[in-house]
């Protein structure tokens, strides 16, 4: 067996979320730059779904995971490239008097959020690697 086929769809889904983390991190930092612009609609990018849907081969007809610590099966990795998630406005419940819907408590809430996701993201990442790497010492 293939040391690259056993670890590429973990490690190919850790970085999907990295970078879909990336563009949510950003579109956040956009809704605080417009706190006072008026009419601006906050929005927010909606992903996880759709890495759900990858992993478990919702579409494609494959067998779902029954279990997270299972490794999805091959051919799933195909799908994970073409996730992008949707860029979706959130307005706010009572938008104020100039019409911004930027609720700043509840971004900054978001970006933390989306900030220790992410980082959680990047740390697994890195043991994923550190794994990888000793398993290549270990065999030689």
């Amino acid at each position: 067996m293939q040391l690259g086929s056993l670890f590429s769809t973990n490690i190919e889904l850790l970085s999907k979320n990295i970078d879909l983390r990336a563009k949510q991190q950003n579109l956040i930092s956009s809704n605080l730059a417009n706190a006072e612009t008026p009419n601006y609609v906050p929005k927010t990018l909606v992903f996880e779904d759709q890495l759900q849907g990858a992993i478990k081969g919702k579409s494609s007809g494959a067998p779902a995971l029954t279990n997270v610590r299972h490794l999805p099966l091959k051919g799933a990795t195909g799908k994970l490239q073409t996730v992008a998630g949707r860029v979706v406005e959130t307005p706010a419940a009572t938008p104020g008097k100039d019409g911004n819907a930027v609720e700043l408590e509840n971004e900054m809430s978001r970006m933390m959020e989306n900030q220790i996701m992410y980082n959680a993201s990047v740390q697994i990442l890195a043991k994923k690697f550190e794994g990888i790497k000793s398993a290549l010492r270990e065999g030689k």
